[in-house]
């Protein structure tokens, strides 16, 4: 009797001890998602002369920087509904704003995927699908889609200091009053769950605090969070008011629906015509550093850092109207210009990914879901679009890219094979409004030699073009099946 209890109580601390070492072979995973960061806006890429990001660099040391990853639109909510899913977001007919986000998408996004593995999830920061984001019981609400836990917003843009529904109310009221048309910064609360919390304070120290906590209460847990800040989106100019003091700017005024309409208001903050955009775009920069960099510590503090996958992307090109720094190359945010669509993307697990590494090649945001889950230990969906990289971060296979990615925003369509772009404009309305770059007409680009898209290539190398235009009606029959 008693051997058998010997033996008995032998296999519970061995399952006890596989069950623990099996929890430290599958990471915590966190992903911060940055919004419209520009390609140079890193100090570890060495492109622009005026940023430090410390604590970015911190964690490009510690992995694997992309020099060739790409968003798979050059805006936030179809991109968003891309990467948290792992396929072209076409397939549920997102191309532009207003789609349907994420609702009715058969695809299962990494939260779900990892909350079936009893992880713990966590939300934290901006929500962008499309429609329905506020809606508490729709798919694309963050609890209905995996997530255990939300704290931020759901709209596409948010006011960076002011977070109550009385000042929202009252804003609305004065629209009203003088009958003024325009985007609306969005005042009212941040969502904790399915409440609203009235509230005046920065929005990036709030998510990078919220961060911390939510890290705090799982460290017992194997946990997922997505943090997901609105730095660096317009509109920068909302810098707490110590840091302008302390650089003798001026800054500039939210809008006032009694005073001006919206667009002369818009474009007068935007470039070339705010002399201290620049500053206040990297006055954003330097919080949204800071609060990464309390992410990071936390996990250093509470011995997560060693088994924790950090993922940092942007979820689409740098916005040059809001004085963003693509260098070298073209365009911006809305376009599909290299500007608009290469973002940054780092990818840390100490032990397991290369360390202190630059590659060039050619990755999707689409990317992250099979490489987070064959992190976890699970075989990837196989209706995905994108391709688990872990070999090429852990240096296995130094060779393994994407041979083909498609983007089309129904303005534009893009396709780049190798180092070939494909490139068709059909309108360039939004663009004028927006204030960015786009050339009406069909071009063929060869990136190897000229990321900046300068020399059309269209008449020398047709048959090229021929073979890009073919794989995109391949590409666009795929999707629409899926319709």
């Amino acid at each position: 009797m008693k051997t058998y209890f010997f033996v008995f109580m032998l296999g519970i601390i061995g399952i006890s001890l596989c069950t623990s070492c099996t929890d430290q072979n599958f990471p915590n995973v966190v992903l911060i998602v940055v919004d419209d960061l520009g390609y140079a806006d890193i100090s570890c890429s060495e492109l622009a002369e005026d940023v430090k990001t410390p604590n970015i660099d911190k964690l490009a040391e510690a992995g694997v920087r992309f020099t060739n990853a790409y968003a798979t639109s050059p805006i936030c909510s179809p991109s968003r509904s891309g990467l948290i899913t792992g396929a072209y977001q076409q397939r549920w007919g997102t191309y532009w704003y207003g789609g349907p986000g994420i609702h009715d998408s058969c695809f299962r996004t990494i939260a779900e995927i990892l909350k079936n593995e009893a992880y713990e999830t966590g939300y934290i920061g901006k929500i962008h699908y499309g429609g329905y984001d506020d809606d508490t019981a729709n798919r694309s609400f963050p609890l209905n889609h995996g997530f255990d836990y939300f704290y931020g917003f759901t709209s596409p843009r948010k006011h960076y200091l002011i977070h109550d529904q009385e000042y929202e109310d009252h804003f609305q009221e004065i629209k009203k009053a003088f009958n003024r048309q325009g985007q609306s910064l969005r005042q009212q609360g941040m969502w904790v769950n399915t409440r609203t919390l009235d509230t005046l304070a920065f929005s990036t120290e709030m998510f990078g605090k919220e961060a911390c906590r939510f890290i705090e209460n799982n460290r017992d847990h194997k946990f997922f969070l997505q943090l997901s800040f609105n730095a660096v989106h317009n509109f920068t100019h909302q810098l707490p008011q110590n840091y302008l003091d302390s650089l003798g700017l001026k800054g500039y005024s939210d809008w006032d629906p009694a005073v001006e309409e919206y667009y002369d208001w818009y474009r007068q903050g935007r470039y070339p015509n705010n002399p201290e955009g620049r500053a206040h775009y990297l006055g954003q920069l330097h919080y949204l550093d800071r609060e990464i960099g309390r992410v990071l510590n936390c996990l250093k503090t509470l011995n997560l850092d060693e088994h924790t996958l950090v993922i940092f992307i942007s979820d689409n090109g740098g916005s040059t109207p809001i004085y963003a720094n693509n260098f070298p190359l073209r365009g911006s945010k809305y376009v599909l210009y290299e500007g608009g669509i290469r973002v940054p993307v780092i990818m840390s697990w100490p032990n397991k990914y290369m360390q202190d590494t630059v590659v060039e090649n050619v990755i999707s945001a689409m990317d992250i879901l099979p490489t987070v889950c064959r992190a976890a230990g699970m075989t990837p969906p196989e209706n995905i679009d994108g391709m688990d990289i872990s070999t090429l971060l852990t240096g296995f296979d130094r060779s393994l890219e994407h041979d083909t990615l498609v983007w089309d925003t129904h303005h534009e369509k893009a396709v780049r094979a190798g180092k070939w772009k494909w490139h068709l404009v059909l309108d360039n309305r939004n663009a004028t409004y927006e204030m960015v770059d786009v050339e009406v007409g069909e071009f063929l680009y060869d990136l190897e030699v000229d990321p900046a898209e300068s020399v059309n290539l269209i008449t020398t190398h047709p048959e090229v073009a021929r073979q890009l235009k073919h794989y995109y009606a391949k590409w666009t029959q795929d999707v629409s099946e899926n319709h």
